[in-house]
């Protein structure tokens, strides 16, 4: 159960066994630190720790969910008060849906805090098997799941950078675990998106330089390349974005698959750069964290709630070309949860054990981000915009386009990566209205196509700006 309700985070610190090259953990609560750090099971069990509450549903599934049925991608039809306020942009700071985004990603930051601010000072001499070089990689990713966290957050609680050129309030950058003392050192401001943006890049370059580029299913160079280039394209800066995508695409660490198999094979397919991975024992989602969120996702029929069906935009704009294996392979006809006859994805084919993995960044994206940025920046790097898409284009069964443009791209980005929770970013950094008769509440800019500030924060940090029209 969520007790703590502030910034403040809940350390609890797990450890590692390895069950077929997937992260299985066993939560130990309230370790002392210099148990923590006494061992190197006990230090990779914390590492380890981090990447479970990655798992959350409030960090994976519930922000994929809300992006896409706040924008034009889905017509939610759920039950849950929580997410009918998000829906209909009329979230209130009491928000349970929200609140738990919040306490759950500033959970994980201090979790990474731990590790980044406190190993570092570990002798190896003092633990049996601690090398320096294994201690730089944990502190890499660490700080690789607090910048996709921070990234995460700042996202949904904050304008994007197109707002005031990310002068903007972002959300409070918290660097130091909570370990006792003073609990007005956490009560924090929040620090400009350009602040955040500038933290998470920090965070992302020091990942860079020490990740392996095969880490196994742990985070690795080529995914804080491509969450790096993800960034720049949020920020406009073209030719940085054009060149991490390309470095990704270059690296020979990933590559496009033949076919949409993969959504099948997580997480072993070379589409996949970083994927959250759920399990069958992994247990409730308030202790361990499982896909329970993307059950909103799933066919009613077998095992599904049926809440999150394919809107007739996003219907429409596959329909619009015939024969694309993206809509004919990936969307299964159904009635919703309210009744209607409509489509779900199978993006999230495990509905039995509730334990379909989360997509965080995979190759494909790269090509989309290197095509945008070179159409707007006028170059080629790596290769042709008109190139990239119609490499994707081929590989969903459609015919090459003979020129691209904007739109083109756009319209590529929704089609292959829908339900993946990209589309209200894409959509409100390119100045256009979550829903095309969303009328003034979900254009760009308008205050609830955001999350407010929550309550809980907001009575326990005397400093903290809430957002516009938020209550």
């Amino acid at each position: 159960m969520k007790t703590i309700k502030t910034i403040l985070p809940f350390l609890a610190i797990f450890f590692a066994v390895s069950c077929e090259d997937r992260l299985e953990v066993v939560p130990e609560d309230n370790v002392a630190s210099n148990t923590v750090f006494g061992s190197f099971a006990t230090i990779n069990g914390a590492v380890v720790g981090i990447y479970s509450k990655n798992q959350s549903g409030d960090l994976n599934g519930n922000p994929q969910l809300m992006s896409d049925f706040m924008s034009d991608n889905v017509n939610f039809v759920g039950s849950f008060p929580s997410l009918q306020e998000i829906d209909q942009f009329e979230t209130l700071a009491t928000n349970v849906s929200i609140d738990n985004i919040w306490l759950d990603g500033y959970e994980l930051i201090g979790a990474a805090n731990n590790i980044i601010e406190n190993l570092p000072e570990v002798s190896v001499d003092d633990v049996t098997g601690l090398t320096e070089a294994n201690k730089a990689v944990f502190v890499a990713e660490a700080k690789f799941l607090r910048a996709l966290t921070n990234f995460q957050l700042v996202n949904l609680f904050a304008q994007p950078f197109q707002f005031e050129n990310g002068s903007n309030l972002g959300i409070p950058i918290v660097t130091q675990p909570f370990e006792g003392g003073d609990i007005s050192e956490f009560q924090l401001e929040r620090s400009s998106v350009n602040e955040v943006h500038a933290f998470i890049e920090e965070d992302l370059l020091d990942a860079i330089a020490t990740l392996p580029a095969d880490n196994g299913n742990r985070a690795e160079s080529g995914a804080a390349i491509a969450l790096l280039a993800r960034l720049h394209l949020y920020r406009e800066q073209w030719a940085q974005a054009a060149d991490l995508a390309n470095q990704v695409i270059n690296s020979g660490e990933y590559t496009l698959a033949g076919d949409y198999d993969f959504y099948d094979d997580n997480p072993n397919s070379s589409e996949h750069i970083f994927v959250v991975i759920n399990t069958p024992t992994d247990g409730p989602q308030e202790t361990t964290g499982t896909d329970e969120v993307y059950t909103n996702f799933y066919n009613p029929a077998p095992g599904g709630r049926g809440d999150a069906p394919f809107s007739q935009e996003l219907i429409d704009a596959f329909a619009a070309e015939a024969g694309d294996r993206r809509f004919d392979e990936l969307a299964q006809p159904a009635t919703d949860a309210g009744g209607n006859d409509t489509f779900f994805t199978t993006k999230y084919p495990d509905i039995v054990n509730n334990a379909s993995d989360g997509m965080a960044l995979r190759i494909t994206e790269m090509y989309l981000i290197r095509a945008e940025a070179n159409l707007r920046n006028g170059s080629s790097v790596g290769d042709t915009p008109l190139n990239d898409i119609n490499l994707l284009r081929n590989r969903a069964g459609l015919s090459n386009l003979t020129t691209v443009d904007l739109d083109a791209i756009l319209l590529e980005r929704r089609k292959e990566l829908c339900f993946e929770g990209h589309r209200r970013m894409d959509l409100l950094r390119n100045n256009q209205n979550l829903r095309p008769d969303g009328g003034a509440d979900s254009a760009p800019g308008a205050n609830k196509v955001i999350f407010p500030i929550v309550e809980d924060e907001t009575t326990n940090n005397p400093n903290i700006t809430q957002n516009p029209g938020s209550f």
